[in-house]
């Protein structure tokens, strides 16, 4: 990464030991962005949100409430992943016996702190696929109209029209384009160019088969979409939604 010039980064951790075995907490994401010599964005997750049992709880063990919201806001950190797969929670569980879930959401919103949900299948073991279509996020985009929703991998590779369909349908809903190669961008998501406004940026680094964050920037440079398109896929729509 320090061979790459890099304007605006955004760091995302989150803890799902059951299916990765990997922790990153909030407060570190914090610390490493404000140690970083470049402006970052801190992404927390809030994977301690497990099951239906109405038993949401953080990694160190409390329960969580919008509380803890505003706290990860305090430590910087600018938006929250929430990863269903690996979680085994849909992103609508609120309506289905997990109310901490709209509590995390409304505060959220009320904050404008932008939400980032994983769409799109997992292959790590333990993943429970089910939880991948971004159909249920439509309940969130309804349910709460001023949360910023990013929907992450925009539901690659099974849910990809339905995850355009959200981001046409709410003005609240965007698509994240990380871990799609870059070359394929248009194969998956031909309507590209149309809904750029609705786009954001990512690699997915230091993922397997993600060579530099340079490379998939110089491969997506090369598909035919106008400058207007590649400039607010790249920077605009980020540095409106993040600051």
């Amino acid at each position: 990464m320090n061979a790459v010039v890099v304007g605006n980064l955004l760091f995302s951790g989150r803890t799902s030991g059951r299916v990765t075995a990997k922790i990153t907490a909030a407060a570190r994401i914090a610390a490493n962005a404000a140690k970083a010599s470049l402006r970052n964005t801190g992404a927390g997750g809030e994977s301690g949100l497990r099951g239906l049992d109405g038993a949401a709880e953080l990694a160190d063990g409390h329960l969580f409430d919008s509380d803890d919201v505003e706290r990860l806001k305090d430590l910087g950190v600018r938006a929250i992943k929430f990863h269903p797969p690996h979680q085994e929670i849909a992103a609508n569980a609120y309506r289905h016996g997990l109310p901490a879930l709209a509590d995390m959401y409304g505060r959220a919103e009320e904050l404008g702190m932008p939400v980032m949900v994983h769409t799109g299948t997992s292959i790590f073991p333990g993943a429970r696929n089910r939880y991948a279509d971004p159909m249920a996020a439509d309940d969130v985009a309804v349910d709460f109209p001023r949360l910023p929703i990013v929907l992450a991998h925009a539901g690659r590779p099974l849910y990809m029209t339905t995850a355009v369909f959200l981001a046409r349908r709410h003005p609240n809903v965007r698509l994240d384009l990380s871990g799609i190669p870059p070359r394929k961008l248009l194969e998956y998501l031909p309507r590209l160019e149309e809904i750029s406004d609705r786009c954001l940026w990512g690699t997915d680094f230091p993922s397997p088969g993600i060579a530099s964050m340079r490379r998939n920037v110089d491969d997506f440079l090369t598909l035919p979409l106008t400058d207007g398109a590649r400039r607010k896929i790249l920077f605009d729509n980020s540095a409106a939604l993040l600051g």
